[in-house]
């Protein structure tokens, strides 16, 4: 054998001599040139990183690589190598979405630099798609939100390269809502919107039949003007298996050159035309898209565009496709020119599910207590931008900016969901600290200056230090619960930052039972003291103590409550004071323990709560012959585990519920009833981590219900979702309604969808949908509404019955990328417990058809609670010598009931940005679903208007400009309908018409400098 060895091996030699002679390593210039080959399938290659604005890292802990332990992902590094990148061939294309990341690594390029990128910009090679601070949640946010974080976004990218992105990318949130579609699409003048994440069985079906691109119209009020061409991924938002060309990924480069081993060329041609043509048999025409890249990719960008400039040459010489860089743009103008007749789509993709036991709703309540806090903040921040606008916006003060970015990035679909890992969620949580600190001054700063004397100079009259109570869900506050020495009381100066005049309960922490209240005429007004709950105290001195580092003084041991009215987008000051009380507002109780001897009932009017030992009913009296009973009970599930047949488990996403469980009272539950002039409230203490107040007020129709859930029990080793219910006899056929993100309301039926046949495999998780103002039922003789202060999963699992989950507390992940358990504590000395949540729900029952009005006023009202700002004074001195009441309106006018200011804010140049709302659908309500109109003269007050442009939703662009580069697109089946919007403003009359669901943005100038409307516009 040896020896036919050595003699065969010159003939081996041989061989390889003949294969390699006249064959060349050499320089090859492949030919990317962009084109479009209208008689082959196109495949346009679109190279994209996905950049989670924190999730398993913090934001900034992403933005320069820290923290790599947890991922190893660093942005700046993707921004640079994708930059260097396209410099070097102009032919590469690179989309780019959040600017939150883009922002921090601009502010620190050199001004050539800048140049360079500008360019790239300019020539399309760089393109910026949704273009807000974050690619946002879709089912938590509150639409304001929304609109705030898209806004802000979009002014850097029109500010810093003056550009305006066409193209909504909203490829990671789970799920997507109609007011995404509509408001976050047509109304920012996109031309279409693309995502990757639908329920399992609707995508399959989409693929047999074709269906992934539509006609989304996501408003009926709207029409076809809120219709947008949206598609769907065939599958994730990453390349097909075999083409992902990160530094460390596993598939096959293409080997070009002859001299090394494993020459794979046409190998890889035939994988990527087998693929292309597997895509393009479940959509239609002749384009597709491919997106290269996945999170946190192009890191080092080059090994991306290495493979990709190789596939571009060589499948365009193998001939039989055509393959192309591109951008959603080019392929979204590809598909138009196309002209195809497209699927139409309404309503919205919620819920989602990945697996048949895999419903991601969870999350719609995943961080309870972090959802109430950027939902307050987001109110607050609408208040602030008002008064920094009235005061006029300082470059050295303090600013809105901070809490703007703060609120901006907490919108991200791994924030306010709830479903980041713990240390990222103190650090969003960190941040809106910080920006409302800053707003803080600035509100406080603001009232100081609308409040002083128009006579006064700041030497004779210093600015008044107000101060305010952030922590009044707990009833702390020190500036209201400080002992008043002889001679002082407290001034209280009550903002409202709504359009219409309110008359609102305010409710304090006082240290005195002995206090009265005055207008700022001296009139007193009507009051009511009443104790403090003994749950109340308990969590005000845990959680003082754990988010400020020092214990309460227990001074405080009544809550004062008066009615403060206050005009529109204006103040009114009231004056409490500790002498003279002689009783009359203190609350008459009643308290039993125990069994319940006697039924009791509580209510002023037509809504009556009566408590039993079969629990606590709520009925409303619509007339002599008709009333509807609510009784309301609090249970639990619990989160399944997983199983041998299916691991899933239930955690931040998913909601795999395992049973409910009703919860009953521990031992001698307690009851304690307070009757008083304003309301009446009952406490209850279910058990000892369970416990609500319910407060029915004179004169309204609505119970409101304040709940203290937490912390949960978890030493049986069992996850728990704790919802409440109400239970009525209503026969609601399995109909019920939710709001999307607070706007529009989308019917829903139990076990059903629209779009295909649902197979059900969780009756409970699979009904749940988001809900950010409210959720309500109706049958032929009645309708019920509940509101709530956060967003929140709910349902209606059985006739006649509404659900929401309040509180989760898990003890297994759900194995869907964030590998920590949901299990939110809160650290005390003596150790940590799961983290109690305070929170409210409004109910109120309705004759049919009439419950809108009450949830889109009252709802307004919920989003922009009354803000409090505090001041001592001696004597009458401070009412005596400042203007007691304000409003930045012409006297006696005020919005219409069915408009909503949304925005008013002092931004570039002097301009202001002005958004209107009307707050009804079309056929709503009888009175209220109308055209509105708005006076602009009399909003802005004392002020000559120049110049008003009305934009895109956004402000980033002419309205009318965006309206005629509208692509209108051919629908399948559809006739059209005459849409009625709000006539353009005529410059001399400038009144606004605001049709229903419609908003309208305007930029405004003012002839005279922004800086003096706060005092031109003050009354006495």
């Amino acid at each position: 054998m040896a020896v036919k060895w050595f003699h065969s091996f010159p003939l081996h030699l041989l061989l390889v001599t003949i294969v390699i002679v006249g064959v060349n390593s050499e320089y090859i210039e492949y030919n990317t040139a962009p084109r479009i080959v209208p008689e082959k399938i196109n495949v346009h290659l679109v190279p994209h990183s996905h950049d989670d604005v924190g999730w398993l890292k913090t934001v900034d802990q992403y933005y320069v690589g820290a923290n790599n332990s947890i991922r190893g992902a660093c942005v700046e590094n993707v921004i640079e190598s994708v930059i260097a990148s396209l410099l070097d061939d102009q032919n590469r294309k690179f989309i780019y979405v959040e600017m939150a990341f883009f922002q921090r690594w601009w502010r620190q390029q050199s001004n050539a630099k800048k140049v360079k990128v500008k360019k790239l910009v300019d020539s399309g090679q760089l393109e910026f798609i949704n273009g807000g601070m974050c690619m946002h949640d879709e089912a938590t946010p509150h639409y304001i939100d929304m609109i705030d974080q898209t806004t802000l976004g979009h002014r850097f990218i029109k500010s810093e390269f003056g550009q305006v992105p066409r193209v909504g990318w909203q490829i990671d949130p789970f799920g997507h809502s109609a007011v995404q579609a509509y408001l976050l699409g047509a109304e920012l003048g996109f031309d279409s919107l693309f995502f990757a994440r639908i329920d399992y069985q609707d995508r399959a079906k989409r693929l047999r039949e074709k269906t992934l691109e539509v006609i989304w119209q996501g408003s009926k009020s709207l029409g076809s003007s809120s219709q947008i061409f949206t598609g769907v991924f065939p599958r994730h938002y990453d390349p097909p298996d075999g083409f992902t060309f990160e530094i460390n990924d596993v598939s096959p480069p293409i080997q070009d050159d002859p001299l090394l081993f494993d020459y794979n060329v046409q190998e890889r041609v035939n994988d990527f035309v087998a693929a292309a043509l597997a895509q393009v048999n479940v959509t239609r025409t002749n384009h597709i898209m491919w997106l290269m890249g996945t999170d946190f990719r192009y890191q080092y960008a080059y090994s991306w565009y290495r493979q990709m400039d190789k596939f571009i040459h060589y499948v365009n010489k193998d001939g039989r496709i055509n393959v192309l860089y591109s951008t959603p743009s080019i392929y979204t103008d590809a598909k138009y020119a196309a002209n195809e007749s497209w699927p139409l789509k309404t309503d919205d993709f919620f819920p989602y599910a990945d697996k048949p036991n895999a419903y991601w709703t969870g999350y719609f309540t995943s961080r309870p207590a972090f959802k109430k806090y950027v939902r307050d903040l987001s109110g607050y921040y609408l208040a602030a931008r008002q008064l920094e606008f009235l005061r006029g916006r300082s470059s050295s003060g303090p600013t809105t900016d901070m809490l703007a970015d703060a609120l901006a990035i907490a919108q991200h679909h791994d924030a306010v969901s709830g479903t980041q890992r713990q240390h990222v969620a103190a650090d969003y949580a960190l941040r809106l600290s910080m920006g409302y600190l800053q707003a803080e001054k600035l509100v406080a700063s603001s009232l100081s200056f609308l409040s002083a004397s128009k006579s006064s100079t700041e030497e004779k009259n210093p600015d008044t230090k107000f101060q305010q109570c952030p922590l009044l869900n707990i009833s702390y506050c020190p500036a209201s619960e400080a002992r008043l020495s002889s001679g002082k009381s407290l001034v209280v100066v009550v903002y409202n930052s709504l359009g219409w005049k309110r008359e609102e309960i305010v409710r304090v922490p006082v240290s005195s039972e002995n206090v009265i209240v005055k207008d700022a005429s001296g009139k007193e007004v009507v009051s009511q003291i009443l104790p403090l709950s003994d749950i109340t105290l308990r969590t005000r001195k845990e959680y003082v103590k754990a988010y400020l580092g020092r214990s309460p003084k227990d001074t405080a041991k009544h809550v004062l409550a008066f009615i403060a009215s206050v005009p529109p987008l204006g103040f009114s000051s009231y004056v409490i004071s500790d002498t003279g009380r002689t009783g009359r507002g203190l609350s008459a109780s009643y308290v039993t323990s125990g069994s319940l001897n006697e039924d009791i009932e509580v209510g002023q009017g037509n809504l009556k709560l009566q408590y039993s030992e079969e629990g606590v009913k709520m009925t409303r009296y619509l007339s002599t012959k008709n009333q509807v009973t609510a009784e309301q009970t609090y249970a639990y599930y619990i989160g399944s585990n997983g199983t041998d047949k299916d691991p899933q488990a239930s955690g931040a996403y998913v909601f795999r519920p395992d049973g409910a469980r009703p919860i009953q009272s521990e031992g001698q539950a307690q009851l304690t009833v307070l009757r008083g002039p304003l309301f009446d409230e009952v406490h209850q203490e279910f058990n000892s981590w369970i416990s609500q107040i319910t407060r029915v007020y004179k004169g309204k129709n609505h119970a409101e219900i304040e709940f203290t859930v937490g912390p949960i029990p978890a030493d049986d080793g069992n996850s728990k979702e704790v919802i409440t219910k109400l239970t009525t006899t209503m026969k609601t056929n399995g109909t019920f309604y939710t709001d999307s993100n607070g706007r529009d309301f989308i019917k829903r039926i139990r076990d059903f969808r629209s779009d295909w046949d649902l197979q059900v495999y969780q009756p409970v998780a699979g009904n749940y949908y988001p809900i950010n103002l409210g959720i309500y039922m109706q049958d032929k003789t009645s309708e019920l509404s509940v509101l709530v202060d956060r967003a929140v999963g709910g349902s209606s699992l059985e006739d006649g019955q509404i659900e929401l989950m309040l509180h989760r507390r898990m003890l297994h992940d759900d194995i869907r990328g964030v590998g920590e358990i949901l299990n939110e504590t809160v650290c005390l000395p003596d150790g940590c417990k799961g983290l109690t949540i305070r929170g409210k729900f409004y109910v109120q029952i309705d004759k049919p058809g009439d419950g809108a009005r009450w949830r889109r006023t009252f709802g307004q009202e919920i989003y922009s609670p009354l803000l409090l700002a505090f001041t001592e004074q001696e004597g009458d001195h401070w009412i005596n010598s400042h203007k007691t009441t304000f409003s930045a309106f012409e006297p006696s006018y005020s919005l219409p009931n069915n408009v909503a200011l949304l925005t008013l804010q002092e931004v570039e140049n002097g301009e202001v940005l002005l958004r209107l709302a009307h707050l009804f659908e079309v056929g709503e309500d009888s009175e209220y679903s109308v055209m509105a109109k708005v006076e602009l003269k009399k909003v802005f007050n004392n002020k000559k208007i120049s110049k008003v442009k009305e934009t895109s939703l956004s402000g980033n662009q002419g309205k009318a400009e965006m309206e005629k580069r509208r692509l209108v697109w051919k629908v399948e089946g559809y006739t059209g309908e005459e849409v009625k919007r709000g006539e353009a403003v005529d410059e001399e009359e400038l009144v606004v018409e605001l049709a229903p669901m419609e908003i309208r943005t305007f930029l405004i100038r003012f002839d005279d400098h922004i800086d003096m409307v706060g005092e031109e516009r003050a009354t006495t």
